[in-house]
């Protein structure tokens, strides 16, 4: 049996530290919230919106899983996109002078201007709130990406030209490896925007989801259903970023070795 280390022991503090914090701040919140008995509808409690999230679970089921259908798909296309933008940029600069500038643009104008838009075009069913999902998730990502394809060392590059190594060989065996931690910098931040994305849609007009949901205690006044709300949505972004991340460490082996020697 492996012994504990004193990076495994400090580990296991920070993030004992960390969990008391977070539970710190709870009980605060509990303690405030009595002591000037906040009505819930100003300011629930932690515990009422315990209850609430207990007695609304599977109704915000029920929509959470419109808006990860959303999300999935919007993020899939967004990736295909991104993806083979950047690779047709990274070869051809001139389509780069073409399109990296219009990607630019896109991200100029506020997604509660494109949302309506796409309710208008394409009504109010869940291609729109895709298209909104694809149009903040492409962004990043194809960003991340040809800036990580484009920062490789000019010099390697010349190397395995000197070894007589083809344009498709110094693509997969240099520049891909070289700019996947870039690449998946972009798909952090691109998960997080998804899911925003797609309650912001829901929010001009949806018949299910978390963003409708949303809007429809925030009418009510139901402030603890509406924490129950963020709390789903936290929830998913984490478990998408956190899927991200895996996928990461599998993809590139050797940040887990630079992490080990910390």
């Amino acid at each position: 049996m492996k012994k504990p280390t004193s990076t495994d022991n400090r580990r296991l503090i920070n993030r004992a530290s960390i969990s008391l914090f977070y539970v710190g701040i709870l009980l605060l919140w509990q303690f405030v919230t009595a002591i000037l008995e906040t009505p819930n509808y100003i300011l629930p409690s932690p515990y009422a919106i315990w209850l609430e999230l207990i007695d609304s679970f599977p109704l915000l089921l029920m929509h959470a899983r419109i808006t990860v259908i959303e999300v999935l798909a919007g993020f899939s296309i967004a990736l295909f996109l991104s993806v083979f933008l950047s690779i047709a940029m990274d070869r051809y600069q001139y389509i780069k002078e073409l399109l990296y500038p219009m990607m630019v643009i896109t991200q100029t104008v506020p997604i509660m201007a494109i949302a309506p838009l796409m309710m208008i075009w394409f009504g109010f069913g869940l291609t729109p709130k895709i298209i909104v999902v694809v149009l903040v998730c492409f962004f990043p990502i194809a960003v991340s990406l040809t800036e990580g394809l484009s920062s490789v060392d000019p010099e390697l590059i010349d190397l395995m030209k000197t070894m007589d190594a083809s344009e498709s060989q110094i693509f997969l065996k240099c520049k891909l490896p070289a700019s996947m931690p870039s690449f998946f910098a972009g798909l952090r931040i691109a998960a997080t925007y998804s899911v925003m994305g797609a309650v912001v849609s829901e929010w001009v007009g949806a018949q299910e989801g978390l963003g409708i949901f949303m809007t429809r205690v925030m009418k009510s006044y139901r402030t603890p259903a509406l924490f129950a709300v963020i709390i789903f949505i936290i929830a998913i972004t984490l478990i998408f970023v956190a899927v991200i991340d895996a996928i990461g460490r599998k993809a590139m082996p050797w940040t887990n070795e630079r992490r080990s020697l910390r």
